[in-house]
């Protein structure tokens, strides 16, 4: 075993105590620990930051039934403990609004892959709202968190009526089109496993991970990581787009003006 994976495996433990069919969470800060437990094959990482103004980050394991994937890292916009389950909860909500891990890397192959999948609180309630809670994978300033037609990975463009091949509804009453899954994670929620993909150019770029509350600071978002995933060689053998040459502006306007009742 690895030494970063080690390191997730050891936090996991010692925060669950016994095996759970859902997500054990365990909070870190420390940047450097956790963007090792992402390398993966033909990748170097250095220069690692973490940053947040009071959400909480760390290490998941058991996520292989709910996440998706087994262990890794979670960013959330508030607290861990809005994560494990059952979805008992009517609007969980933590300090905070974001949380970034940033880093440089260089790759061997001159191609990049990773896998990931964001989760939310908002849905389904707040769906097409301007409550719309976003994940960025920013590859030298470049969003590429995109679902295959290029849309970006929010709240109000994943959901059961958008893109609903790479959504699954963990609230409300079940439907044909959008079954409850009632899966073993406290989110109302969450994407398919989705994976970025880019090709670089030689020498040192720079990535961030980013999820951010949207329009106001309630209701929780997060994102999964998946250990090890952060590759110069996809594990499918496919070959990565060239990211796309659209910068984005994160807008964070109104997070102390705009009031809801969470419920």
């Amino acid at each position: 075993m690895k030494a970063s994976k080690r390191a997730i495996a050891v936090a996991v433990i010692l925060a669950a105590g016994s095996a759970l069919a859902g997500p054990v969470v365990s909070p870190s800060t420390d940047a450097a620990a956790m963007a090792a437990a992402l390398a993966g094959t033909g990748v170097s990482i250095s220069n690692a930051l973490f940053q947040t103004d009071g959400a909480e980050a760390g290490y998941f394991g058991s996520g292989a039934s709910t996440v998706g994937f087994d262990q890794g890292l979670v960013l959330s916009t508030g607290k861990l403990s809005c994560i494990p389950g059952p979805n008992t909860q009517t609007g969980c909500t933590g300090p905070g609004t974001y949380s970034s891990l940033r880093f440089d890397f260089t790759t061997d192959t001159g191609s990049l892959f990773f896998k990931y999948v964001f989760a939310s609180e908002e849905y389904n309630e707040f769906v097409d709202s301007q409550f719309n809670d976003a994940f960025f994978l920013l590859l030298d300033g470049v969003n590429i968190a995109l679902l295959p037609n290029g849309d970006s990975v929010t709240i109000n463009n994943v959901n059961c009526g958008m893109n609903s091949m790479y959504y699954r509804n963990n609230s409300g009453p079940s439907t044909t089109a959008c079954p409850n899954l009632n899966l073993d994670i406290q989110f109302d929620g969450l994407t398919t496993v989705l994976t970025a993909s880019a090709v670089v150019g030689a020498g040192m770029h720079s990535f961030e991970f980013k999820v951010s509350d949207v329009g106001d600071s309630a209701l929780d978002s997060a994102v999964f990581l998946q250990a090890g995933s952060f590759s110069g060689i996809d594990p499918g053998g496919n070959v990565p787009e060239p990211a796309s040459l659209a910068l984005v502006g994160l807008a964070l306007a109104g997070l102390a003006a705009a009031r809801r009742r969470v419920g």
